[in-house]
């Protein structure tokens, strides 16, 4: 089997909110994902700016996606195609934001729905557990070994 990992392009936009719209949990809608700030735009300019998302492809299908945001030095999202589940994709997406992040920051941070498997997913990553927001989230941190 053929898995890739790469920097995004703007030919990747649609296949981003497609990928994000056909997860299994913290399912979002393009019109909910407008409400929040991210659309089409919002995509093209981060793409633009900086090398902060990345694209899993298997055998030449986009399968999964991460995203960082270097100026809060957070995870913004990681996604993989319900299909592509247990392919080692998420692992290989979290470890390209972890670095990106961790060349400018010295702790790093995430937030995911505590009853998520995520939560599972991101524990066995070595994130720390700091935080229990508001509706259920929970707040994730990772620091570079001292």
């Amino acid at each position: 089997m053929d898995i890739s990992l790469r920097t995004a392009n703007l030919n990747d936009i649609d296949a981003i909110f497609d990928i994000r719209t056909r997860v299994r949990e913290n399912h979002l809608s393009v019109e909910q994902l407008a409400e929040i700030g991210v659309t089409p735009d919002a995509i093209r300019e981060a793409i633009e700016q900086a090398p902060c998302i990345w694209i899993a492809e298997v055998e030449g299908v986009r399968a999964g996606f991460s995203m960082a945001d270097m100026e809060e030095g957070c995870v913004f999202a990681a996604f993989v195609l319900p299909q592509y589940e247990g392919l080692g994709l998420g692992r290989c997406l979290m470890a390209k934001a972890e670095a990106f992040l961790f060349e400018q920051h010295q702790t790093i941070w995430l937030e995911t729905a505590e009853a998520s498997r995520a939560n599972g997913f991101y524990r066995a990553l070595g994130w720390q557990p700091v935080a229990l927001l508001p509706e259920g989230d929970i707040r994730f941190e990772k620091s570079l070994p001292q």
